[in-house]
């Protein structure tokens, strides 16, 4: 009998006092918790190549990032949030898989992290933006589960895809005031979300125009609203 992979986050949250938007994923490929990194992957959060959020970030803002093990690869990425006011915080943090590798259905006896905590301690937050929808084991998946220990809910705030929520939070047991948090699920960066793109209509209309358009395209214009 094989044993369990006990798949641990790699990275602490990325977060800043300003800080306004919260990427929120799920985990890593398991190769960035044993260290065994790819020639293109770079050492931080959202760092491989093959499911890269700094692939879309760089067209967007045509950055011409470095996709490598560099210590200055990594400088860059951070650079960049915190110009933006941007922070990572993934909600997953360990879990134990039977085959290593990296699909989110794999995952057994997660342990999720404390995002409202997160929330509670940087007030300036007001968005999080959810790389994956509500498919099982994705980051909004996580997050309704988690935001039910606290007895809140998400509201639907836009059906259209990237859906975006809301939910109130107090600042404090005691506090009268509080805050209204958007969410907004995002397309997933996976290979395998590539199926679900090229099924919308949204999709099908923009590649009948221009056959040259991709799903790497699609991403890019989805993302460029909120990064």
């Amino acid at each position: 009998m094989s044993s369990m992979f006990f798949h641990k986050h790699p990275y602490a949250p990325f977060i800043q006092n300003d800080t306004k938007k919260l990427i929120v994923g799920t985990l890593p490929p398991p190769r960035f918790s044993t260290g065994n990194l790819l020639e293109k992957d770079v050492d931080f959060c959202y760092g491989s190549y093959y499911n890269s959020l700094w692939l879309f970030i760089d067209k967007i803002h045509n950055l011409n990032l470095r996709f490598d093990n560099s210590e200055e690869a990594i400088e860059e990425r951070k650079a960049f949030l915190i110009k933006n006011k941007m922070g990572v915080c993934d909600i997953v943090e360990s879990c134990e898989r039977d085959k290593i590798d990296a699909s989110d259905i794999g995952m057994k006896n997660i342990k999720l992290r404390d995002i409202i905590g997160y929330l509670k301690q940087y007030p300036n937050i007001d968005t999080l933006l959810f790389t994956g929808g509500n498919s099982k084991n994705g980051p909004e998946y996580f997050f309704r589960k988690h935001l039910k220990t606290y007895n809140l809910k998400l509201e639907l705030v836009s059906n259209e895809i990237p859906r975006i929520h809301q939910f109130s939070l107090y600042h404090s047991e005691h506090s009268d005031v509080s805050k209204v948090i958007k969410t907004v699920s995002l397309t997933s960066g996976s290979g395998a979300a590539n199926i679900s793109i090229s099924r919308m209509p949204l999709y099908k209309q923009l590649k009948m125009k221009n056959p040259k358009f991709n799903t790497f395209d699609f991403r890019v214009m989805q993302y460029s609203e909120f990064f």
